[in-house]
């Protein structure tokens, strides 16, 4: 139970990292954080073995601008098994397809960024030693092996199926859907749908029944003053595209 234990509390860490950092923080900018808390989640976010968060808002805004196109990075247009993994290693293609990184500028320019984009992967090492350093071999298994699979699984079915399987109750002119059983491991990304409708919000289970994990912690952190402008949808953005359609 301890190794188990191990493994979910650090999934949760890097989970978080990707899902409120990486994902709601610097790629849609839902809301607002001290500066040093923003970098503590973005250093966070380095230990879900995805990248830098630079690459990672950059990859998922151009997944945005072109959602279900041929440029999109990783639609399911391209295959299941493209959408699920395989265009992580297709960078010449995303960079010939939809550019650079010019469109996450706004990180760029700040060095905690580029330095974590250049020390990624030196954090996995050296949490990997600190593992092993307290529980020996097993530690390091469970810490890191099982814990990244656990992780990176879930963003890739997250990926995948929320383009292919679900529901669609906004018309969003791409694939999006919600998926009430991928919303436990995805700490409330797999309301797809509802986040391609309304990509500025910080909440992604915009029902009550809609389990959104990821909100819960904004919606924490702004109770206690940590989190400000926090973006959400209101009646009048769903009347607007109500009417859009």
């Amino acid at each position: 139970m301890e190794l188990l234990g191990l493994a979910v509390g650090l999934s949760f860490i890097a989970g978080t990292g990707i899902t409120l950092s990486y994902h709601r923080n610097l790629s849609h900018r839902s809301f607002t954080l001290p500066k040093w808390l923003e970098y503590l989640f973005a250093l966070c976010g380095t230990l879900a073995f995805q990248g830098d968060p630079i690459e990672w808002a950059s990859n998922h805004r151009y997944h945005h601008q072109y959602s279900d196109t041929d440029r999109d990075p990783h639609t399911p247009r391209h295959g299941f098994w493209y959408s699920y993994f395989l265009w992580i290693f297709d960078t010449g293609s995303i960079l010939q397809k939809c550019g650079g990184e010019e469109n996450a500028a706004d990180l760029v320019r700040q060095p905690f960024y580029r330095f974590l984009q250049r020390t990624w992967i030196l954090n996995n090492l050296a949490l990997s030693i600190i593992l092993y350093l307290f529980g020996g071999f097993s530690f390091l298994v469970w810490g890191m092996g099982v814990r990244n699979v656990l992780v990176l699984h879930s963003t890739f079915l997250m990926t995948a199926a929320s383009h292919i399987w679900g529901t669609r109750p906004w018309k969003t002119g791409d694939l999006s859907t919600n998926n009430w059983w991928l919303a436990i491991v995805t700490l409330g990304e797999s309301w797809h749908n509802n986040h391609h409708a309304f990509e500025f919000s910080a909440r992604h289970g915009l029902e009550w029944w809609q389990l959104d994990i990821t909100w819960y912690i904004v919606r924490f952190l702004q109770a206690i003053g940590l989190a400000t402008n926090v973006k959400f949808v209101t009646e009048a953005h769903k009347q607007r595209l109500n009417c859009d359609e």
